[in-house]
């Protein structure tokens, strides 16, 4: 029997009039038939504020945690301003410690010790655990509330544990097994714990072949790991080798989405100020300085005209075609900029290859600007009374400069990352202003090298 489809527009008008109506067991059972995330849209809908202040004395801290932890910072730090004091620190208190730790980091550094000293002490500990640990590496992502057991266990103890404590961990795919040293030694899958024998013991039913990251390891490559096994979730462990806590894979979709923009906002030079919520100010400070740096390289490529001014004088229709070569330049190297950043950043480049994708890009540039040079030069036969000097001057400088524009925009990216700097910085108007420049050179030493014809 097919079931019918909810409309979930007409179920979330039916809880604001729970709400409105104060019908509080309807709003609570209607709401907890909702998935969280579908919870989370609702009450980013729910726009009346007077409504807000009944879903807080409605519902508990555990389930206003859910539908914090799903919110967006700004709206966030909204709920946190419209609820007390002490329901605050209920709500943090029933949250994941990495959701806390997520949401700390986005207040005033004067602001986190008061928190924390209201907060639960045990939980507060676990979050003050993982404020100390590095940005942007596994110890500063990982969550504490974890499920570890002995060798010496059986998978009988072991179940009637997790009827007790699955509830808090953050996930139970996955049981990582320490020894009595609380070192890494072993981890055991749920479906395995569940088809063993209730009287084995968990060193008999354990598998040794762990993959754990180091605290001190950076999310890129805990999320490359995590992609390249098809993990769940994956252990954490500190250089003595002691387990401290798991990384799950929903934070590493975070962490994938946070990375993607950060190149993008590297390669595009507007880093920082890609979010929505930026304002104006924010927006141009952060934009400024790769503005003004590339409005100094572009004085560069003015000097170039400049240098080739006599030039211009006797051939004035040469001018006509700076457009064309600027801008062919720049496109294809931001292309295969665009292709080894990607290639860097999710590890599929080999660097014992090197020259093998130079090569390729500099017969990919080779190909596309041949094409180029032939169309260019049957157009201008059409178009410039067949000025086959003019044709000739155009299509060869547009094959050598997209020749050099793709090796360009290969090998600089690959020269930063040499340096240990990431490879986006390398931006898309940067290695567009540099292969203008090389493009122009290019363009107008052929066309002096051949004024004499025409």
């Amino acid at each position: 029997m097919m079931m019918r489809r909810i409309n979930k527009n007409a179920l979330f008008q039916q809880l604001n009039d729970y709400l409105k109506n104060e019908k509080r067991e309807l709003f609570q059972q209607t709401l907890m038939t909702l998935h969280i995330q579908d919870q989370v849209d609702w009450f980013q809908k729910l726009e009346e504020k007077p409504l807000h202040q009944k879903v807080y004395k409605y519902l508990t801290a555990e389930q206003l945690a859910d539908i914090f932890q799903g919110l967006d910072v700004e709206d966030q730090h909204e709920m946190m301003e419209e609820m007390n004091r002490v329901q605050w620190i209920a709500t943090l208190n029933e949250m994941a410690s990495d959701d806390v730790v997520d949401y700390l980091t986005e207040l005033d550094e004067e602001q986190v010790a008061p928190v924390l000293d209201e907060m639960d002490q045990e939980v507060a500990s676990r979050v003050q655990q993982i404020l100390e640990y590095q940005d942007e590496t596994a110890g500063a992502i990982m969550a504490t509330e974890y499920i570890s057991i002995k060798t010496t266990d059986t998978v009988k103890q072991v179940m009637n544990r997790l009827r007790n404590e699955a509830p808090d961990a953050e996930t139970i795919y996955y049981i990582y097994v320490v020894d009595t040293n609380n070192e890494l030694v072993g981890v055991l899958s749920l479906r395995d714990l569940i088809t063993s024998d209730p009287d084995v013991l968990i060193k008999e039913v354990m598998s040794t072949r762990v993959v754990s990251v180091k605290t001190s390891q950076d999310q890129e490559e805990v999320a490359r790991l995590m992609q390249k096994y098809d993990f769940l979730a994956v252990p954490v462990i500190t250089e003595a080798h002691k387990l401290v806590g798991i990384i799950t894979v929903d934070d590493i979709l975070d962490i994938i989405e946070e990375e993607a923009t950060e190149d993008i906002g590297e390669i595009s030079a507007v880093r920082g100020a890609t979010g929505t919520d930026v304002t104006a100010f924010e927006a141009a400070k952060k934009r400024a300085p790769w503005i003004i740096m590339l409005m100094f390289l572009g004085l560069i490529t003015a000097e170039v005209i400049g240098q080739f001014e006599e030039t211009l004088e006797a051939i004035v229709i040469l001018a006509a075609f700076i457009p064309l070569i600027m801008d062919s330049a720049g496109n294809t190297g931001t292309q295969s900029l665009a292709v080894m950043v990607r290639n860097l950043a999710i590890g599929t480049f080999d660097k014992k290859n090197v020259w093998r994708v130079i090569r390729r890009e500099l017969m990919t540039g080779m190909m596309i600007g041949l094409g180029s040079a032939m169309t260019l030069a049957i157009l201008i036969m059409i178009f410039y009374d067949q000025d086959l000097v003019l044709a000739g001057v155009v299509g060869l400088s547009i094959l050598i400069t997209l020749s050099i524009s793709t090796v360009t925009g290969t090998t600089i990216p690959l020269l930063i990352n040499k340096l240990k700097i990431d490879p986006a910085v390398a931006s898309g108007p940067f290695i567009t202003t540099l292969n203008d420049i090389f493009g122009l050179l290019i363009y107008f030493s052929i066309a002096t090298s051949m004024l004499h014809h025409f």
